[in-house]
Formats: C-alpha cells, structure tokens, sequence
C-alpha cells in the first residue's frame, strides 16, 4: 500500500491508474477505522481494480469544536487495518493540503440537508459536501462507498453530485454492528464501560418498534422509541424522526412512503449516536 500526503502525488497515481484502463473504487473516510469501515473496503475492492481510502478528520463539517477536538486518530493503527485489508492508496493529507485556502462554497442542497442533522448541526452538511466533492475531483472514482449509518448524509453526497455533475456511483453499505447490535462507529472509544452496556439497547429498541409498527400510527411508533430509549440511564434522544427514503422528509402515515426508515440520534453521556431501521412494508 501507498501512503500518499499531497494532491499532486495523488493526482499523479490516479492518472497512471487510468492509463492503464484501471477502474477505482473510493472510500472516503475520517480514520479511526473500524469492522464498518472495513466492509466498505472489500465492497470496493470487489468491485474495482484499484481502491483508494481518505484519513482525513475534516473540520469543515464539524459545528462542534470540541467534537472535532475529541475526534479519534489513529493514523498507524488505520494504516496496519488498510494494508490489511489490500487498499492500494491511502491518501492522508494535512488540512493545509486540503484547505490551502478557506471553502467558501455554498452549496444548494435542498429539503434533504433540512432536516434532521440539518437543523442540529448548522453548516455540517456543507462542510460534508466541500470535502466530498473535493475528494472526487481529486480521485476521479468510478464508485464510492458509504455507509448506511449514516442515512441522511447519503441522500446529500447524492444531491451533491446532481449539483455538481460527477460521473461516479454512490454505493451506500449496510450498517455493521457489534455482536450486541450497536451500529459501530468510531465515537464509540468514548463511551464509558457502563454506557457501552447501556448503548445497545438503541438497536434493540429500534428493531422492536418494527412489530410495534405493525399495529400502531407513525405518531405512536415515534413516541414509543424515544420513550423506550429515554427511558434508559444516560440515554437522551435528540431526535426521532421516520421519513420517506427517497427525500428525508418526515412521513405522516405508512402509506406517505413506499420505504420509510426511523433514523435517530442519542446522546449517551456527551457521546452523540445515530443508527436507523428500515420500515418494510
């Protein structure tokens, strides 16, 4: 594997790879890499002759100082899982590389960045779409992988490229979850032993309101999560919404939605965690 740090090197490797008609599957990352992580890098690497991954902790998505302050990084402990895992090109720039000038692009995103992380955090999606659309321009990927945790943002990667006129597919991946069903991520390090217990019973709150559902209004599966969840020590829903897929918008009734998916965000301690389910009809 290639550790590369500077665009232009990047640039460089990228043109070599499409000389010789070598497709490339990007996955876009800010390091502290875990199983999630991973499986989006054997869906890659299946799919594509050449798979670069980011390391890149960007700021400009960050409305919380001390959440980018606190943020995880593990450069060594990435890379050791990257050769592992048969990535040919790890790109971990510096944020002088990246940003060698301030981003004032604004970009139009429409009623998916509305809602939801839209409201609670002013500016991430902006600041998700500056560095997404950076890292395409850079890699010029065939595809690029994310996961389904992170729900919402894809529908914005997804308006971000209509905006933008990228020829790339957007793959999103499946939640990966500790064996007790929390959806990993990187924030998890910093929960405490007891939260850690506690946690996921996000999960399994979420997968019981799925019977729950069956009998009961969009209104009253809402209330039933987030009285579940808040129910718990620590725990504290921010938000419970069930959406249409397709737009992000909040459904009013089962039939509003050909798939509707609850997507949630609970602070357990000060550690912020989302996860999603599907509603299947």
């Amino acid at each position: 594997m290639k550790v590369i740090r500077t665009v232009a090197e990047l640039k460089q490797k990228i043109t070599e790879e499409k000389a010789l008609r070598h497709s490339i599957g990007l996955v876009p990352t800010m390091g502290a890499l875990h199983a999630g992580h991973i499986s989006l890098i054997d869906r890659a690497r299946a799919n594509n002759d050449i798979v670069v991954v980011s390391v890149f902790v960007n700021p400009t998505q960050f409305n919380n100082p001390d959440d980018l302050r606190t943020y995880p990084r593990t450069e060594d402990a990435d890379c050791e899982k990257l050769i592992s895992a048969g990535v040919d090109y790890a790109f971990i720039p510096s944020v002088e590389e990246i940003y060698p000038e301030p981003d004032n692009r604004v970009f139009d995103l429409g009623p998916v960045a509305d809602v939801m992380e839209g409201p609670m955090r002013p500016g991430h999606f902006n600041g998700v779409a500056q560095i997404v659309s950076k890292l395409f321009s850079m890699v010029e990927p065939n595809r690029a992988y994310f996961g389904e945790k992170d729900f919402q943002q894809i529908a914005v990667i997804r308006r971000m490229v209509e905006l933008e006129g990228f020829n790339l597919d957007i793959i999103d991946c499946p939640i990966k979850r500790e064996d007790d069903g929390l959806a990993m991520s990187s924030r998890n390090v910093r929960l405490t032993p007891e939260q850690r217990s506690i946690a996921p019973n996000i999960a399994r709150t979420l997968n019981a309101s799925l019977d729950y559902s069956l009998s009961h209004s969009v209104a009253e599966t809402k209330q039933y999560v987030i009285d579940k969840i808040n129910a718990f020590p620590q725990m504290e829903v921010e938000y419970y919404e069930i959406v249409n897929a397709a737009t992000m918008q909040p459904i009013n009734d089962w039939n509003d939605a050909q798939l509707a998916v609850g997507c949630i965000t609970v602070y357990c301690g000060d550690v912020r965690l989302i996860d999603n389910i599907k509603y299947i009809r």
